[in-house]
């Protein structure tokens, strides 16, 4: 993917129409697009394969089965031309791993989800993840924005390994927060699309991720 703006975008939205126009209006502010079960189940994968005309696409599935089934439908999604596969980390290693091996892109591991109930069952092992996504040979995971602290603790964890962090908008997390923990990605979904105009709005998102980055870039080292 591209590390241009750091910006993606989570298209969740479910009519083709307004999906691909979202995409194209975004593009110039956006580094990929990511789409989840709503626009797929509703449009097929062929909106995959449609949206990859316009920009990177990363396929949100939250892949999570047997290593057989993963390697099927990780395969599937690269057929359709995605540069990008999140799956689940608490499936074990074995699983984790088929992911990665039939990959022809990245894999993208959920260490801990941005959710308030993530943190009832899910954090206590995220750590876990977060090092077996490395030891697998996955290209990076995905840590809340909306907890900052665990994007720090993860970047410990990970090396230079890629973040994607979701939550920006309307789940309460920020652009700044996150980035100055070490994350490389921002998701952000509702705050774009549900935006009266979501070219703009991407706009000044990826401007606040640039500030955010600048102010990094000159903060101490630790």
């Amino acid at each position: 993917m591209r590390l241009k703006t750091r910006l993606i975008l989570a298209l969740d939205v479910t009519e083709e129409g307004r999906a691909l126009k979202i995409a194209a209006d975004t593009r110039d502010y956006v580094d990929a697009v990511k789409v989840n079960f709503p626009l797929v189940l509703a449009r097929g994968m062929e909106i995959v394969d449609k949206l990859a005309k316009i920009n990177d696409v990363i396929c949100d599935f939250k892949v999570a089965d047997i290593p057989n089934t993963n390697r099927l439908v990780v395969d599937q999604v690269f057929r359709h031309r995605a540069k990008g596969v999140i799956v689940h980390g608490f499936v074990g290693e074995d699983a984790v791993r088929a992911c990665v091996e039939a990959a022809r892109g990245d894999v993208f591991v959920v260490a801990e989800m941005s959710h308030p109930g993530a943190k009832q069952f899910g954090a206590a092992v995220a750590d876990d993840i977060a090092q077996m996504a490395v030891k697998v040979g996955a290209a990076g995971i995905v840590a809340p924005a909306t907890r900052p602290d665990r994007v720090r603790l993860f970047r410990d964890i990970v090396g230079d390994k890629l973040i994607l962090s979701p939550g920006v908008g309307a789940q309460g997390g920020t652009v700044a927060d996150p980035i100055h923990a070490g994350a490389d990605y921002i998701i952000v979904g509702r705050a774009i699309y549900d935006a009266a105009n979501p070219r703009a709005e991407a706009e000044k998102i990826a401007k606040e991720i640039t500030r955010a980055s600048a102010g990094r870039a000159r903060a101490p080292s630790r």
